[in-house]
């Protein structure tokens, strides 16, 4: 009986959404998240009497003919690029994207990653970095004597210098933007890396065609929502229940027939 292997199906299908509904769950406070959604498709059709084929010699067509379906396979685990919420938190070097683009990160391999998360800091050297130690690029570094940073929205660092009425600008913050952003390849530390789906990263200044502004001293929250994720978690849950009663059920049919005397 076929329903066996489909009511499988059917489990490990809901059992990849749930754990997906619970990754969006656990980061609903992770600073610049985007949620997903698992995505699924229907298997092969087993063609018992084939659509279109004819009946007769007087050429009759059978017009829906016989498919049985053979279950649910996981498609995709889609990213959801919804701008999140612009949470004021008046730290200095918070920085939030209201708009397109992604921070540029330097790892330490060379490679450059790309990230929602602006909690930046400053290390010994007084480089921008991120809570990981990773340069932010363009590389900006503020002078030790500086009493005071600010970023405009178009991306322009300027440092109040002990001693000096006129700000200096010692570096421009660069966005970085992807044909299809959904093509991205999430490493973890809020960080993702280009990949032939996402295309290559068109570069430019916050406030560009094409690109947000940045807003100093907030940072960008999940975009996850709690109420959506509980009720899809709900739903997640009960089609698992039926897909479990499908295989109960042909179980117990099966246990009918090889009673049968």
């Amino acid at each position: 009986m076929r329903s066996l292997s489909i009511g499988s199906t059917g489990m490990l299908a809901q059992q990849l959404n749930v754990e997906t509904i619970s990754n969006n769950i656990a980061n609903m406070t992770t600073t610049g998240y985007k949620r997903q959604r698992a995505e699924f498709q229907d298997l092969l059709y087993q063609n018992q009497r084939r659509v279109g084929s004819t009946s007769s010699d007087a050429g009759t067509i059978v017009p829906s003919g016989i498919q049985v379906g053979l279950g649910v396979k996981a498609a995709a685990i889609y990213r959801i690029n919804e701008q999140g919420n612009i949470n004021p938190t008046g730290n200095t070097l918070d920085v939030a994207i209201n708009g397109q683009g992604y921070f540029q990160v330097q790892l330490p391999n060379g490679e450059t990653a790309y990230t929602r998360a602006g909690s930046f800091q400053l290390n010994a050297e007084g480089t921008l970095v991120t809570a990981d130690g990773y340069q932010v690029q363009p590389g900006i570094v503020v002078p030790q004597n500086t009493v005071d940073i600010t970023i405009n929205p178009n991306g322009e660092v300027l440092a109040k210098i002990d001693g000096q009425t006129v700000p200096q600008n010692v570096g421009q913050i660069q966005l970085a933007a992807f044909p299809n952003t959904a093509g991205l390849e999430a490493i973890g530390d809020n960080l993702l890396l280009e990949t032939p789906a996402s295309g290559q990263a068109i570069t430019g200044n916050p406030g560009g065609p094409g690109f947000g502004r940045v807003m100093q001293g907030a940072l960008e929250t999940s975009n996850v929502n709690i109420v959506a994720e509980i009720t899809q978690l709900i739903t997640a849950q009960r089609a698992y229940e039926m897909n479990s009663r499908v295989i109960s059920t042909t179980d117990q049919m099966m246990q009918s027939v090889s009673q049968l005397r």
